[in-house]
């Protein structure tokens, strides 16, 4: 895309980047107005929270669940200067797949807690996440829960394909929870991470994190 033609399809007022990712979940969910989630002072403001959003998508594939979709690791907003970057910032964008959980009662808004705290270690330290990357939680990915699901591992989201924006190229990495047993195992075998990947997918495609997993 030129200068040109940049100026002519977008305004200073259009968050460019933010109608390429919806125009992926429009397709994907058609006539689905998600719910959604944005931080009440924005990062660019002096927020403490990097993402500038996140979007949850119920989902009946496989079973159902929530799909959730970050808003802020790529440009969102009109800016000449990033026109036809080879990555759209950091050229990627989360998401998350969740089987509802009864302690949430439809309202699973630690995800978007974790959401952000996965975009603070990576607005902070300048690592990025790519495929078959993985990382503890520290403890439940669901803060004061029984559960074995204790670290993630990082996956190309099985339904939405990497995209070309007018900044640059976005790639929506999907965050899929694993146990404390598995990740110990990708410690020590560090090179094992896509067959551990592959083995998850046989019974569970699209890879819905399941807190009730053992």
């Amino acid at each position: 895309m030129t200068l040109d033609e940049y100026k002519k399809q977008f305004s200073e007022d259009d968050a460019v980047g933010w109608l390429s990712i919806d125009k992926e979940f429009d397709t994907l969910y058609p006539n689905q107005e998600p719910k959604h989630f944005a931080p009440a002072i924005s990062y660019m403001l002096g927020g403490e929270n990097p993402l500038d959003g996140v979007s949850i998508y119920e989902s009946k594939k496989q079973t159902d669940h929530y799909h959730f979709i970050t808003y802020g690791f790529s440009e969102l907003y009109y800016d000449e200067t990033k026109l036809e970057s080879e990555f759209s910032k950091w050229g990627f964008e989360l998401t998350f797949r969740l089987k509802p959980f009864e302690a949430d009662n439809g309202n699973p808004s630690w995800v978007i807690a974790l959401l952000q705290n996965i975009a603070k270690y990576v607005f902070d330290s300048g690592n990025w996440f790519e495929e078959f990357h993985y990382m503890p939680a520290n403890g439940p990915i669901r803060l004061d829960t029984e559960t074995d699901i204790t670290a993630l591992i990082i996956v190309a989201d099985p339904e939405i394909e990497k995209i070309q924006t007018p900044h640059g190229e976005v790639t929506f990495l999907q965050i899929v929870g694993i146990t404390t047993a598995e990740f110990d195992h990708l410690k020590e075998n560090p090179e094992t991470a896509q067959d551990l990947v592959n083995k998850l997918k046989e019974n569970n495609p699209l890879l819905i994190t399941d807190l009730t997993r053992k």
